[in-house]
């Protein structure tokens, strides 16, 4: 976190700083234009994706997203191809994947070597997608997993990358007076880990994503956008069709350290492909 400092020289240069990083970050400023690069996490489209890669990606640049997040990492390859044939179909059609998604046993087993093929595909940053039930029954197996966490964040380190955790709603679920997701920011290095904050998840067990950002500044480089329908039920959400503030999420990017943010959409009640269509056009709505 930046120190305040009061002399008007580094108060100025400071300002210019901010100004320019700003529109990054997907902060409202005056004057400023939509987001230069609008992410969609992939996992929205897994069925579609699993079949044609190449026809997906080409349909997903076309709607105007600039960054995918991948997921579904297995035995060396994304979606059936090498690190570099993924970069090279993306890069040809003018997107990057600057953060995947990888399981807690990619962790535990050869995680130097999928670093690597990471780092290969031109990531940044390597997020833990989701924890199983039997990997977190009490707080003693939250701390070996912030133990875990620290570790893989060496290890990712080395390379140039940054480990992040990617939350659902069971991680604010108090056992035994705790909230999990308390210790893992207090077990776990905010040099190391960082945190990948699902929207959606967050206030679906009743968060403030702006307070979690001023508890814990510059923690939040990646964020999923994700909406909640208006109902009872409160099911998935194309982005500005539900409830979910974007606008005061976006206005403290700043304070959260926000980087990357993807669309994302778990279920989807039209076909996929329009719904992140419509996803799209409101995140660009919410930066004119």
């Amino acid at each position: 976190m930046i120190k305040n400092n009061t002399s008007r020289r580094n108060f100025l240069r400071q300002s210019t700083a901010l100004a320019l990083t700003l529109p990054f970050l997907g902060v409202e400023t005056v004057g400023a234009k939509p987001p230069k690069a609008v992410g969609l996490q992939l996992y929205t489209l897994r069925k579609e994706i699993s079949k044609s890669p190449e026809e997906v990606l080409k349909q997903v640049a076309q709607i105007g997203y600039k960054e995918v997040e991948t997921f579904g990492y297995a035995s060396g390859k994304y979606f059936g191809k090498t690190p570099k044939e993924l970069k090279d179909l993306l890069s040809g059609l003018g997107l990057t994947s600057p953060s995947g998604h990888y399981m807690p046993g990619n962790l535990r087993k050869d995680w130097d070597t999928i670093v690597g093929e990471a780092a290969e595909l031109g990531q940044k940053y390597m997020a833990c997608a989701y924890l199983f039930p039997n990997e977190r029954k009490t707080i003693d197996d939250w701390k070996k997993i912030a133990e875990m966490f620290n570790k893989a964040g060496e290890e990712t380190k080395k390379s140039g990358i940054q480990f992040a955790y990617h939350n659902h709603d069971f991680e604010f679920q108090p056992i035994d007076g705790q909230v999990p997701y308390d210790v893992l920011l207090k077990e776990t290095d905010p040099e190391l880990v960082k945190m990948e904050l699902d929207l959606y998840w967050a206030y679906y067990a009743g968060k403030d994503p702006v307070e979690m950002f001023l508890n814990n500044p510059g923690r939040f480089p990646l964020m999923h956008f994700k909406d909640m329908a208006k109902t009872e039920k409160r099911e998935f959400a194309e982005v500005g069709t539900g409830s979910i503030d974007f606008q005061k999420i976006l206005k403290n990017a700043k304070t959260a350290g926000l980087k990357h943010f993807y669309v994302e959409q778990d279920e989807c009640k039209i076909a996929p492909m329009d719904a992140i269509t419509i996803s799209y056009r409101n995140v660009l709505k919410l930066q004119a």
